[in-house]
């Protein structure tokens, strides 16, 4: 099959897949002409690279860990002695990374809840504001020359 219909059959991208190639972690044959050349095997790989993806790895580490791994009833089942201490490793880095994450968290909502009441209040106004945007989509033009007019929400002090 070409990339086209790899794509369509895992639901990546062709620039996506085409990375993966880059990456070291897709291997097409070629054609004559070129074109990339794909079997019903590739799609199980993407598949398998989608769930890495998905689990926090890099595309460096999914290189190195694919070949250990193989397919058991929806699940990656890993093949080499040492993959699983690599993946604890992994997982060791992500949970650092959340805690440093929570970390960072909880210093904003700090300064955040120093803020004084009446800051606060329009702060939650722009908050609201912005989410119910988010929700309909942007506000159309208020002014009669097309433009719109600026709101309240800016961050700078008023002069």
């Amino acid at each position: 099959m070409r990339i086209g219909e790899l794509s369509r059959r895992t639901g990546v991208h062709e620039r996506l897949l085409r990375y993966y190639e880059q990456q070291g972690l897709l291997q097409p044959n070629r054609r004559p002409s070129g074109y990339r050349e794909y079997s019903d095997s590739h799609v199980e790989t993407v598949r398998r690279i989608r769930s890495l993806l998905a689990a926090g790895l890099s595309t460096n580490t999914i290189a190195t860990v694919l070949p250990c791994l193989r397919d058991d009833n929806e699940r990656l089942v890993p093949t080499c002695p040492d993959l699983v201490t690599d993946l604890c490793q992994e997982r060791d880095r992500i949970t650092a990374a959340i805690t440093e994450l929570q970390a960072s968290r909880a210093m904003l909502d700090t300064v955040i809840n120093a803020a004084p009441e009446d800051i606060a209040s329009r702060a939650r106004t722009n908050l609201a504001a912005a989410t119910s945007q988010a929700r309909t989509g942007p506000a159309r033009p208020s002014s009669t020359d097309g433009r719109r007019r600026r709101s309240g929400g800016s961050h700078r002090a008023s002069v």
